[in-house]
This record gives structure tokens, C-alpha cells and sequence, in this order.
């Protein structure tokens, strides 16, 4: 072989292989290969293409590409609109990558040029050539695709190299086994290596035509029982004899006269059988029709149950079923009291609102089982598409009935207690907003008939009773509240999370593992610690979790040491549980100057919130520090000038703001703060660092104020008084609108603090500031 090389510029391909002799066209985009190819241009058209072992490769390096490729003589290159180039190539040599010799700005290598052996009258190249002629005639007969000049082509050509690689050329193969034959240098073992392929290929593709030949036979027997069938029908008919579409029409007909339908709906639903009997059961609309009328035949129109309303029963069951939520109670047994005296009274929507985990929808299944109501229930968080409420046009393909129509259908009576779960987690897009949806269907003018698109139907839902859930009430549309009563299901106490513990859900969990009372029995202390130490939420499900995973553990521990009975205590808690994962803040034990603890509220329930202060001499800036949010900056913005307009009043510095740097900062600068409630603290504190008077230690306070000095009101005062009662705090200052929801405190921490009522800032500071804060008269 002639040991020729030659320097030429590379481009990698991607998903194909070129032979000698072989002309293709193929478009080029990456940089470096348009680079490589203009280059090419320049210096005799030629260039050297190798196949990327990975096509998705968009870089690939030397590893990536194989080493024998072919050299090829540029034809023909176009522009393609944007950067792409599309080419036209030659197969001439097969070559053999030996070095790379530039990387930049495009690849260039050195081609060791090789050239096919010579054989003059070499019987055993002409056996080979005879056989390939054969298997290749029978690959082109039984394949697809067509190549109308491939055999008279290769009749021309007397070379056994040229033969193979034309050959190879015209097979469709994988990449991989292409660049096998494109390696194979010798041409005897790349005769043999083309022939092993090609009968290979004979062999599949007659397998293929034999599968489709078998599936053509079924579509063929198919068509042939349809016309059977019609045969069969038309004798039958003409006979006189009853088929199976009579059978089920006549079906039809004795459920629509039994039903107890609407007359709107039973004059659709004859409608609708009388298209079914025109059009035959094998039509492709007939499917379509009994889908309709199963559904019509379905729903409840006029199916009710009887209500049970027993106050006492109702009172019973919501004390059996759940401790403490006295406001929903009480709205309940309200719209019991009231539907016994008048029949007609339309059902209310109510909306409960409040955290995760705080019995919201198991409120609704008390209810439910209070007035003997069936329950259904409906989430609607992640539903972006009205069709989801209103059902499909029956027009289109697959079309069903919203979710409401298929909840009616579910419940089996017009009057269920229905659950609408997570109304604040709807979202919308080009489909429509299922929030305008569910106006029609929760306002107790329109629901009387509500039409969804799939029935075409007037569907009553005025005796419906709708409950919604949901976790807050930012993402609920406007419109849509209007349409309901809220009912604020605020978290649970310690106490309330004791006493729901105890009576429902140690019981609960211990007959769910099948163990009896006796065996596994918890003290106050032990589920005390777990609220306190091992949970940190509004509701009690994590608290369901902890006592699940420590009654496992004992049971473990009785089968493994053979134990009757286990007591857990304290210790057996922080043996099962691990490490204590929360601990409550603690207020601080002495008075401080510019320290003030406020009251916040969270998901979890209320927290204390220390507020520090540090006057500085310096130029007059406000610096605010410990990630609090837009709310809280106005709410100390609003406080700074408040005291600069009242600075006289209160014995400061009327030139502080100029002399006296102001630094105000909230602990724990990890977690973001935010809220309308923190005005009064922050006022107090910056009051006492610029009078470097001290702030009684066991006070907290909580509310908004303005420029003028008035103290606004706040919301979860609940929790912020159990926040306050768990730090020590006996003196909470609370706005005067909010002296209404002191009543709303459980007796058990309500008596064991003292509540300041404060509408103005001076009466916050003079309960708040050990000493006098006045500077001469005193104005109220």
C-alpha cells in the first residue's frame, strides 16, 4: 500500500458515513466545520470526513471520532438562510487519521491515504461478487425504498473495492455498522464482512413482510365481518326476528319511562334514542349516544335525601369528632337551627380558611354526618381548565362531563354536602379560568341551573350544601369570596393540641395498630413534650405522625423484649423521636434599654419577636437590619418620624436626627419577617434607646400605628398570646379594636395574662418605659 499523507481540514459527522465513490449532500452549522470547509475550498476542495462516535456530541474532541474515514472532493456548497451550509461531497480515499495538527480555529489532520489491494482474476473476490449480486437483487425487491439505478451501476464497476463500497453505500444500515465496513481495509474480509450483513438484512426484511402481510389479513377479516354482520342484520329484519339492537334500545326505552326525569331531560333523552335507532349500533356517533344517555339516566334530578336535623345529635357528633373550633360549631348548628324551622332556607357556602393540618375537611364529613347528608368532595388545586368544571362540548372527541355533574353522579342525591378542597390553589390559562366557572355554580341565585357544556341541561344545585376550603384568602378572586361566608379555622393551642392528642388521636392510632389501650397508655408529660419539643405547626398532623412513629416503637419493643404493656414517659419520647428539634424563645429576664419584645404571627402559630435598638453619635441614618420585608421597613420608617415630630414631647433630642445614628434590628437575620404588626414595637424601642430609659421585661405588645400616633388593629391575637404566655410574658399591650377578640382566648391562658388597651402611642409607652416620659405637660 502507498504510505501517501496528506494535510487536510476535518469535519466530524453525525449520524451517517461516507464511502468511497459515494456522492452526498449534507448541511454543516458548527463553527469550526464551516471554518474547515471554506478552508477546503481554498486548497483543492479537498477534505476529511470522520464519523462522531456520539452524535449528540456538539464539541466533540479526538477521542469522540473514529480514525478511518474518507477522504472527499468538495462539488457544490449553499447558503441556507440564517448560518448553515449545505454541501455536496465525492468519496475519492479512505483515509486514516495519524495526528491532529490544529484544534484552532478549526481542526486539521494529518490523512494517511489507503488504497484498496489490487486482485487480477481472484476466483474467490468473483465468488463473493456473485454471491452479493444475488442477496443484493433480493434485499432491493423486498425493500421500501427504491434504487432504480443501483444494479446497472454496479455492472459497470470491476473493481472488488469499488464494488463493496457502492454496495455499502446503497444498504440501510446503523451508523456503527457502516463505519465496521468503512474499517475493514482488506478488501477479501470486507467482501465477506458485506455479504454476512446483507443476507442478515434479506432475512429481516422478509420477516417484516411477512408481519405486515398478517396484519393486512386481520384489517381484511375485519371489513369481511362488518359486511357479515350488516348481511346477517338485513335477514333478521326481514325475518322479522328481534336483534341485539332492538334488545338494548328497548332497553333504553323502559329506563327513560321509569325515570323520574325533568321534562327538559326527558325530551332530550328521546331525542337522543331516536338518533341511536336512525343510525345503527355499528355507526361511529352510537358509541357516542349511549355514553350521553347513560349519563342522563345517571344523574340524580330529582333524588334527595331526608335531613336529620337534631341539634343535640349535631352538638354530639362535633364533640365526639373534634375539640375546640367553637366559631364553626356554632355556624353550623346556626344553619341547622334555622332549616328546621323553614324547609325552604337555600343552603349557605361556607368557606373555611386556616392553616394545613387543622381539620378543615373533617369538618366537612362531621357535618355531613350530622345531617345524614352523602359526602363528596372535589380538590381543585392544580385545576387551570373551566372544562374541568363545566364539562366538554359533546362535539369534541372524548368529551365528558365537568367534575361537578360527575361528583352529582357520585353522590347519587341532588342535596350532598359537597366539598370544594383548596379554592385558593385554582390557576388559569388559555382554557378559561375555572374560578369564573365556579361562580354560576356557587351563587345561590344561578345554581338552580347550572348548564354544564357535555348534558346540555338545566342541573339543580340550590339544594347543595358547599363547603370550601382553603389556606388563605390572597389567591381567592374576588368575585368568587363575595359568593361565600368565611369562617376563620385559626391553629390549635398547646392545650386545644393536649386534649385533641388524648381523646382522638392516640385512640385513633392505636386501633389502627390493632393494640388495645391497656397495652400502650401515654402520660400528660410525654405528649406534652412531644407538642412542645417535637412539633411546630398550626394543625396536629406532623403530631399524628410523631405519636404513629412512637407507638410503632413500643410495639417494637414489646415484641422484641417481650413486655405486656409500655408507659411512655418523657424519656421514652426523646429515646424514639431523637434530639429535640424546636424549643420556644424565652423573653428576656431583666429590663433593657432599646430591647422590646413584639408578637408576630406564622404559619405555625405566633412567636415573640425581639426588636433591638442602638442610637449612635453620627449623621442622622436609619439602618434596618434582620431580612425584614416592605412592610415592616414602612412600619420603622413611619415610627422614625413619628418620634422626630414628637421629639420635644418625649424629652429627646430635637436635633437627633442629625447628631444620632438609629439602628434597628430583628434577631435571627436568616429568616425573612414581615407583617403589619410591628409599628408600636419598634417606635417604643427606638423611644427608649434615644431616652435611655428601660423597658419592663415582662411586657410584650403588638399593633400598627400611624404618623399621627394611633395604634391599629392586628389579627391573631390567639396565637400571639400563647406566643406571649410560653415566653413568660404576663403583660400584653394590644390595639383597642382588637379588645373584641380577647374573648376568643382560651379561659386557660387568657387568665393568666394582663391586657393593656392602647389607641394611641402615648398610652403603649407609658405602660411599656419604666419612668417618667414626659417633658413638662402631659397631652393625651
Amino acid at each position: 500500500m502507498d504510505k501517501s499523507t496528506k494535510l487536510l481540514p476535518l469535519i466530524p459527522l453525525r449520524g451517517m458515513n461516507i464511502f468511497p465513490y459515494m456522492v452526498l449532500h449534507f448541511d454543516v452549522g458548527r463553527e469550526k466545520s464551516i471554518l474547515a470547509l471554506e478552508d477546503a475550498m481554498l486548497n483543492n476542495q479537498e477534505i476529511f470526513l470522520g464519523s462522531q462516535k456520539v452524535s449528540k456530541i456538539e464539541e466533540p474532541e479526538e477521542k469522540d471520532i473514529y480514525n478511518i474515514g474518507t477522504i472527499c472532493n468538495v462539488k457544490q456548497i449553499l447558503k441556507l438562510p440564517g448560518d448553515a451550509i449545505r454541501v455536496l461531497v465525492e468519496g475519492m480515499k479512505r483515509g486514516k487519521i495519524l495526528e491532529y495538527k490544529e484544534k484552532e480555529p478549526f481542526v486539521r489532520v494529518e490523512v494517511e491515504i489507503i488504497e484498496d489491494e489490487l486482485y487480477e482474476d481472484n476466483k474467490e473476490c468473483k465468488a463473493y461478487i456473485r454471491s452479493i449480486d444475488k442477496a443484493f437483487e433480493e434485499y432491493i425487491n423486498l425493500s421500501v425504498n427504491n434504487f432504480p439505478d443501483a444494479l446497472f451501476s454496479l455492472e459497470e464497476t470491476e473493481e472488488p473495492g469499488r464494488y463493496c463500497d457502492m454496495v455499502s453505500s446503497y444498504l440501510i444500515l446503523k451508523p456503527e455498522t457502516k463505519q465496521e465496513l468503512l474499517e475493514t481495509v482488506e478488501v477479501i474480509k470486507r467482501l465477506e464482512k458485506l455479504l454476512f450483513i446483507l443476507k442478515n438484512e434479506v432475512e429481516v426484511l422478509k420477516i417484516e413482510k411477512k408481519i405486515g402481510t398478517k396484519v393486512k389479513g386481520r384489517i381484511d377479516k375485519i371489513q369481511k365481518e362488518y359486511y357479515l354482520r350488516e348481511q346477517m342484520k338485513a335477514i333478521q329484519e326481514e325475518l322479522g326476528e328481534d336483534d341485539e339492537d332492538k334488545r338494548e334500545i328497548a332497553e333504553y326505552e323502559n329506563k327513560i319511562k321509569k325515570a323520574k326525569l325533568p321534562k327538559e331531560a326527558k325530551e332530550k333523552a328521546i331525542y337522543e334514542l331516536n338518533r341511536l335507532k336512525s343510525s345503527g349500533n355499528y355507526s361511529s356517533e352510537s358509541g357516542v349516544t349511549k355514553a350521553y344517555l347513560d349519563w342522563i339516566l345517571a344523574l340524580p334530578f330529582n333524588k334527595v335525601t331526608k335531613d336529620t336535623i337534631d341539634i343535640n345529635k349535631a352538638r354530639e357528633v362535633f364533640k365526639a369528632e373534634h375539640y375546640g373550633l367553637e366559631d364553626v360549631k356554632e355556624r353550623i348548628i346556626e344553619y341547622l337551627a334555622v332549616k328546621k324551622i323553614s324547609n325552604t332556607l337555600k343552603g349557605p357556602i361556607l368557606c373555611l380558611v386556616g392553616p394545613p393540618g387543622v381539620g378543615k375537611t373533617s369538618i366537612a364529613k362531621s357535618v355531613a354526618n350530622a345531617l345524614n347528608r352523602n359526602f363528596v368532595r372535589m380538590s381543585l388545586g392544580g385545576v387551570k381548565d373551566e372544562a374541568e368544571i363545566r364539562g366538554h362540548r359533546k362535539t369534541y372527541v372524548g368529551a365528558i362531563p365537568g367534575r361537578i355533574i360527575y361528583a352529582m353522579k357520585q353522590a347519587g342525591y341532588r342535596n350532598p354536602l359537597f366539598l370544594l378542597d383548596e379554592i385558593d390553589k385554582m390557576s388559569s390559562d388559555s382554557k378559561g379560568d375555572p374560578a369564573d366557572a365556579l361562580l354560576e355554580v356557587l351563587d345561590s341565585e344561578q345554581n338552580a341551573t347550572f348548564r354544564d357544556h357535555y348534558l346540555e341541561l338545566d342541573f339543580d344545585l340550590s339544594k347543595v350544601l358547599f363547603i370550601t376550603t382553603a389556606n388563605k384568602l390572597d389567591t381567592i378572586p374576588r368575585p368568587l369570596l363575595d359568593r361565600m361566608e368565611v369562617i376563620e379555622v385559626s391553629g390549635y393551642t398547646s392545650e386545644e393540641k393536649f386534649h385533641i392528642a388524648k381523646n382522638h388521636i392516640i385512640p385513633k392510632m392505636l386501633k389502627e395498630h390493632n393494640m388495645d389501650d391497656d397495652k400502650i397508655t401515654f402520660s400528660d408529660s410525654s405528649v406534652n413534650c412531644i407538642i412542645e419539643n417535637y412539633t411546630r405547626e398550626s394543625g396536629v398532623r406532623n403530631l399524628e405522625r410523631k405519636i404513629a412513629s412512637i407507638i410503632r416503637k413500643a410495639i417494637t419493643e414489646t415484641v422484641e423484649k417481650g413486655k405486656e404493656n409500655v408507659n411512655v414517659t418523657t424519656s421514652h419520647v426523646k429515646r424514639y423521636l431523637g434530639p429535640v428539634l424546636y424549643t420556644y424563645d424565652k423573653a428576656d429576664e431583666e429590663d433593657g434599654v432599646g430591647v422590646v419584645t413584639g408578637l408576630a404571627w406564622t404559619e405555625v402559630g405566633g412567636v415573640i419577636l425581639p426588636v433591638e435598638v442602638s442610637a449612635m453619635d453620627g449623621t442622622g441614618k436609619l439602618q434596618l437590619t434582620g431580612q425584614l420585608g416592605d412592610v415592616m421597613k414602612e412600619s420603622a420608617k413611619a415610627g422614625y418620624s413619628y418620634v422626630r415630630a414628637n421629639a420635644a414631647k418625649y424629652n429627646i433630642d430635637k436635633d437627633f436626627y442629625k447628631n444620632k445614628d438609629i439602628h434597628i434590628h430583628v434577631p435571627e437575620g436568616a429568616v425573612p419577617k414581615d407583617g403589619p404588626s410591628a409599628g408600636v414595637t419598634m417606635i417604643t424601642a427606638m423611644v427608649s434607646a434615644l431616652t435611655n430609659k428601660k423597658v419592663r421585661h415582662n411586657v410584650a405588645m403588638t399593633g400598627e400605628i400611624t404618623l399621627t400616633g394611633r395604634v391599629l388593629p392586628i389579627g391573631g391575637l390567639k396565637e400571639k398570646s400563647l406566643a406571649a404566655y410560653r415566653a413568660g410574658i404576663d403583660t400584653i399591650i394590644i390595639p383597642k379594636n382588637n379588645e373584641k377578640d380577647i374573648q376568643k382566648i382560651p379561659n386557660g391562658i387568657k387568665n393568666k395574662l394582663k391586657f393593656i388597651i392602647a389607641s394611641k402611642v402615648e398610652h403603649v409607652l407609658e405602660n411599656a418605659l419604666i419612668g417618667e416620659i414626659y417633658n413638662g405637660d402631659k397631652t393625651i
